[in-house]
């Protein structure tokens, strides 16, 4: 379907941006977070749509389909993660060794915020996993198990929370990772695009205050339009030198403000995008990046460390942020990630046909079709520290 394919374009376009952030920009750059943020507006709203599309059949059990999701994950999630923390054991690579319960347990997260640094560096991505799991225990029990019209008003109160714990931190002293790193910094984005994906199960329409609308020779978001230059203005600013309170004002504001334009993002590409972008997200190569892109975010660290210990083997430099890196870790990472998905997770993902939500194949209304897009490739990728140089342990 084109919106499978524009949202598998979606996941390229976001582990581009990370992959940028972390193999080229040599300051830093905003691209990486927003494509922690992306990631996680994708991922709230296809788990949500599957787990809505298992609750519209007429043999749904609340009990099995729950059954079927956990199962599922395990089969998409655990093999190419387990796998790559035995090869870090194996070898303890940047010493991570030590610490492998914690990610093991996926409590990353809380293993980066109680130390307040990133150390192992190698194993620092595995935070936004370790909250996806968080997530996928608890988000499906809402789904599958509250009543269908209290869904909405709870994303809604998930997000308000988020907000009110961004709200909070100015009021705590000195940021710490924590801040950024406990659920609730990252639930917003994740229950935004799961309330794109309750909407959408009754209309395709925008709500009248997001747009978009017809004014003057073009179509505009009635609210985007402001929401991205105030989103663009407090990421820029994050480059400059300011105040604390500035940069408490410019932390809370990137976070929030970009939020609807990528809801918008998501949801126009759910529907098919019409134009140059459409076709972009839709090619071959994108597709293909976008459905392994998993084992891309997964494994780009741990090539990143051999890469940079191959350094007196590869004739470009590798050892520092830039073009040399980018297109030989990149190159790498491509390859890892394209011999997992075809030997080895694709394989394990046809297993799912013997976990179907429901018995049969009859849904209670005729335009209540199962979907698989968010069965497909990348579930869900995000991390923010800066590897600017694989051999500093910090952020």
């Amino acid at each position: 379907m084109s919106r499978d394919r524009q949202l598998d374009g979606l996941r390229t376009l976001a582990v581009t941006m990370v992959l940028y952030h972390h193999f080229f920009a040599v300051n830093g750059s905003v691209l990486g977070h927003l494509g922690v943020r992306l990631f996680f507006v994708l991922s709230g709203f296809l788990i949500t749509r599957l787990l809505l599309d298992a609750r519209s059949f007429a043999d749904y059990q609340p009990r099995a389909a729950l059954k079927a999701f956990y199962i599922r994950r395990a089969l998409r999630i655990f093999p190419p993660y387990f796998a790559m923390l035995a090869f870090i054991w194996f070898v303890n690579l940047e010493g991570a060794r030590g610490s492998l319960k914690w990610h093991a347990l996926y409590l990353s997260n809380f293993w980066y915020a109680l130390r307040n640094e990133w150390t192992p560096w190698v194993l620092c991505h595995a935070w936004s996993l370790s909250i996806e799991e968080q997530f996928y225990i608890a988000w499906p029990l809402v789904i599958l198990l509250a009543p269908r019209r209290l869904i909405a008003s709870v994303c809604v109160a998930v997000i308000a929370f988020s907000l009110a714990y961004r709200l909070y931190w100015p009021f705590t002293g000195t940021p710490s990772l924590a801040r950024d790193l406990l659920p609730p910094a990252s639930v917003d984005a994740l229950v935004a695009g799961a309330l794109l994906a309750v909407y959408r199960r009754k209309t395709e329409a925008w709500p009248r205050w997001i747009g978009p609308r017809w004014i003057g020779p073009r179509w505009i978001g009635v609210s985007v339009v402001p929401l991205t230059i105030a989103s663009i203005t407090v990421l820029w600013l994050k480059s400059v030198s300011m105040t604390p309170t500035l940069e408490w004002v410019t932390w809370i504001g990137g976070e929030v403000f970009p939020l609807i334009p990528l809801v918008m993002l998501v949801g126009c590409c759910s529907s098919g995008m019409q134009g140059a972008f459409g076709r972009m997200l839709e090619s071959p190569t994108n597709t293909a990046i976008g459905r392994m892109s998993y084992g891309v975010y997964l494994f780009h660290p741990v090539v990143l460390s051999l890469v940079v210990k191959a350094q007196s083997w590869i004739p470009v430099n590798v050892s520092e942020q830039g073009p040399g890196r980018f297109v030989v870790a990149t190159a790498a990472t491509l390859m890892l990630a394209s011999i997992s998905w075809l030997a080895f997770e694709r394989p394990l993902n046809q297993l799912k046909r013997y976990f179907p939500y429901v018995s049969s194949a009859r849904p209670s209304t005729p335009s209540s079709r199962p979907s698989i897009a968010g069965e497909r490739g990348y579930e869900a990728s995000a991390y923010r520290p800066s590897y600017a140089n694989p051999d500093e342990r910090g952020s």
